[in-house]
């Protein structure tokens, strides 16, 4: 065979090739599909499986239970899914349920938040902890005081940037600083954390 004939033969090959790989149907993605793969199962075509849990708390347990499973260091007879459920449900009322009636003071923000019963108990429990965890962060001076329906929470700053943002976070803002929430779920479950 000469280099011509090659040469034609190489380029019909690729030519074809090109050809199939633009005319065959996309493979789609799906959000499960390398868990399943890795679990040996064929994954599902897209759209035909669902993939959200329904509710995130249900999600969040199921994800930290999913973690304790892959660890082979996972002390069973410490781990306390409970405890992190009892968490969940304080974020929940924390987050949805609580009353926060907040006031600009010098260098930053004062809110009472308040509530009754599981909610109260909730905040009682919630909001000092985080206060304790980000206080100095951010160069914030952070500090919880416990009323009879809940918590004064302070947050102030030196920085007017820092009061700004103090300010435009609000209660919420405030609870979610930090990158410890996740980690904290994990030890909540394993037992290495009261709640």
């Amino acid at each position: 065979m000469n280099l011509v004939r090659i040469a034609a033969v190489l380029a019909f090959l690729l030519a074809s090739a090109d050809t199939q790989a633009q005319t065959a149907p996309p493979q789609a993605s799906h959000p499960m599909s390398d868990h399943a793969m890795q679990q040996g199962a064929a994954a599902p075509e897209s759209g035909t499986e669902p993939t959200l849990p329904g509710q995130d708390a249900f999600g969040a347990i199921q994800e930290i239970v999913g973690i304790l499973d892959a660890d082979p260091a996972t002390d069973w007879a410490r781990v306390d899914i409970d405890a992190l459920r009892e968490h969940l449900i304080d974020m929940d009322e924390v987050t949805l349920r609580a009353q926060a009636r907040a006031e600009p003071v010098e260098g930053g923000l004062r809110i009472r938040v308040t509530g009754t019963g599981r909610t109260r108990d909730a905040i009682r429990r919630m909001v000092p902890a985080h206060a304790r965890v980000i206080d100095g962060q951010y160069g914030w001076s952070v500090a919880a005081a416990p009323v009879a329906d809940g918590v004064i929470l302070t947050v102030t700053a030196a920085d007017p940037s820092e009061v700004a943002r103090i300010r435009g976070l609000g209660f919420m803002g405030i609870m979610v600083r930090g990158a410890h929430h996740q980690q904290h779920h994990l030890a909540i479950a394993r037992g290495a954390m009261p709640h």
